[in-house]
């Protein structure tokens, strides 16, 4: 017989921190790994609606790295867990692809739109829930210790998602919508 999904701990609003300790489900703590969990979601979606080889790889090396990510944010700060995260040839990772793409990509004279393309569009949408994710792990920084590499890589990330949205344009022969502020 399998293990049930379901444990009922959580039916009156708390949850378990890998190391036992119970929070409130509202913690900032969960906000932040919450949020890493569906800024995960979304960049699964974005593989899913990529089909260039290059592209999918690094969004499967940034789901990864995401779970990690969600992984050192769900331990109990009080415990002592050796928890992969992610370093500073992480950060270098997505600054090479960043270079990468925007060397095939005009230069940005004005600000676009999150729209052209559905792949486009849902990177723009990955970008918003990676800077939310962003505020939500800097708030648990301001209250208890998070690895300045993880504001990093977030940091990084978000724009690493922007670039990626342009690119997408490119590689499906879409146009960028150019924010129009008389419309």
């Amino acid at each position: 017989m399998s293990k049930k999904i379901y444990t009922r701990t959580g039916d009156k609003g708390e949850t378990s921190l890998f190391g036992g300790a119970r929070l409130s489900k509202d913690n900032i703590r969960i906000e932040a790994y919450g949020s890493i969990d569906e800024l995960n979601s979304a960049v699964g979606y974005l593989f899913e609606l990529t089909t260039d080889k290059q592209v999918r790889e690094m969004l499967f090396i940034t789901q990864n790295k995401l779970f990690n990510i969600g992984s050192v944010l769900a331990v109990d700060p009080s415990k002592d867990f050796d928890m992969p995260g992610v370093s500073s040839s992480d950060i270098k990772t997505l600054e090479d692809e960043i270079d990468r793409m925007d060397s095939a990509l005009p230069e940005l004279k004005q600000f676009v739109l999150p729209s052209g393309h559905s792949s486009a569009a849902w990177a723009h949408m990955s970008r918003t829930i990676c800077r939310r994710a962003e505020r939500r792990v800097v708030t648990l920084g301001g209250a208890q210790d998070v690895p300045v590499d993880i504001l990093t890589y977030l940091n990084r990330l978000s724009d690493y998602l922007f670039t990626l949205a342009r690119f997408l344009l490119h590689l499906n022969n879409a146009q960028e919508v150019t924010w129009d502020p008389k419309a």
